[in-house]
């Protein structure tokens, strides 16, 4: 409590194994973020398209991951921390609005607004003061995106491939820097006590965010659709792409992602773990978003050529969430499940025949691998049911 007594830390008045209503809200924006990112890289299926997006994705993904482990520490119902909050929401859609023609000529609205986000709310938070551990936990926060703003600056007043390098290179420091608990000087590391999270809650909101990056593929499927011919192959693709969207859903909740939870409290080193699945689900939610590009791409066009670039969407989507996945059942149970391996070799053994196909026949193959991988998984664990072993993280 501060000393006016005015603003309590966690726990709060409400469920803390649950989201709040206002983190509800926060993640509708991130719907659009991801639209927009898909929408992005659907404009530009290339090597360099695809860098870039991932960049962005990776700082939206920042920006959602600090607030959420900033509000295991906040009480999330007083007007001073909501207003925070649908700040960032709105900084966050400007971030969206920007992506688009982030590598073009909203280059500095999108480095000025993303900067504003993180340095803006270490500063509030400094100022409010909610606990005792705010100005160390803000404090980190601040100097490391002080540093990194030197990178998302010069990165927008550069041009062309400059402009990518700086940025990755700057994303790539912010998660060194995050990995290591944002490390002071003389004060190494932060501490499992400056964060409190709480892994009922904190798994909930990773489920959320995989259920974002599903429901903006819906949403790209339907609209994909609604604009263009009516015709039996794009009816056919649109079944294909949602039957994958499906299974995706599927194999992410069975069973690990609903073990997550019973996981991080077994564990040894909860903090760490809760960290290490933050990267697990954006591995996830990447692959997700690959699978809303191939979507947009095999609805507007079922037939003909399949360019090798559109190859490396349909079938990497599903695999890089299988990779992601293949890390939650190590994170959850202390091992992989060999239906991820396969379906990964078999994903990769498609590879060198999809140019010969049309991309709905490709989409095809990628959505019977991912039924296969369902449907071992499902027998698998009817005949050995395991219960959560998360592996020790040092």
């Amino acid at each position: 409590m501060t000393e006016g007594g005015a603003y309590t830390a966690a726990p709060t008045p409400r469920d803390p194994g649950r989201p709040a209503f206002l983190e509800l809200f926060f993640d509708l924006v991130y719907v659009v973020v991801m639209i927009s990112l898909v929408g992005t890289l659907a404009a530009d299926v290339s090597w360099t398209g695809v860098g870039e997006t991932l960049v962005l994705l990776l700082a939206f993904t920042l920006v959602w991951a600090v607030t959420t482990w900033a509000a295991d520490t906040l009480d999330l119902t007083r007007p001073a921390v909501q207003v925070q909050f649908i700040g960032v929401a709105a900084g966050s859609l400007l971030l969206a609005a920007a992506a688009s023609d982030a590598y073009d000529g909203r280059g500095l609205l999108f480095a000025i607004t993303y900067l504003a986000i993180h340095l803006g709310s270490s500063i509030y938070y400094l100022l409010l003061r909610p606990d005792a551990n705010e100005p160390v936990r803000s404090g980190r926060i601040l100097f490391w995106y002080t540093i990194a703003s030197v990178g998302w600056i010069g990165g927008a007043l550069a041009t062309g491939p400059t402009r990518l390098l700086l940025w990755a290179a700057t994303v790539v420091l912010e998660y060194v820097a995050a990995s290591l608990g944002w490390p002071l000087p003389k004060r190494g590391r932060s501490q499992p006590q400056e964060w409190r999270l709480v892994g009922e809650r904190v798994a909930e909101r990773y489920r959320q965010f995989v259920i974002i990056a599903l429901g903006a593929s819906i949403f790209i499927i339907g609209t994909t659709f609604t604009v263009s011919d009516y015709t039996m192959g794009r009816a056919w693709a649109l079944l294909v792409v949602f039957t994958t969207v499906v299974l995706a859903w599927r194999i992410y909740i069975y069973r690990a992602g609903e073990l997550l939870t019973e996981a991080i409290a077994r564990s040894a080193n909860p903090s760490l773990l809760t960290q290490s699945a933050a990267v697990t689900h954006l591995i996830m939610v990447a692959g997700i978003g690959g699978t809303a590009v191939t979507s947009h791409l095999v609805v507007l066009r079922p037939f003909g050529e399949t360019p090798p670039s559109w190859t490396a969407v349909i079938l990497g989507g599903p695999a890089l969430f299988l990779v992601g996945r293949a890390v939650l059942d190590y994170t959850v149970f202390g091992r992989i499940s060999r239906s991820r391996l396969a379906g990964l070799v078999l994903l990769a053994g498609a590879a060198p025949a999809a140019g010969l196909l049309p991309p709905v026949v490709v989409a095809l193959l990628a959505m019977s691998i991912l039924a296969l991988v369902a449907a071992a998984n499902l027998v698998s664990t009817h005949r050995h049911a395991r219960a959560p072993m998360p592996p020790a993280l040092g």
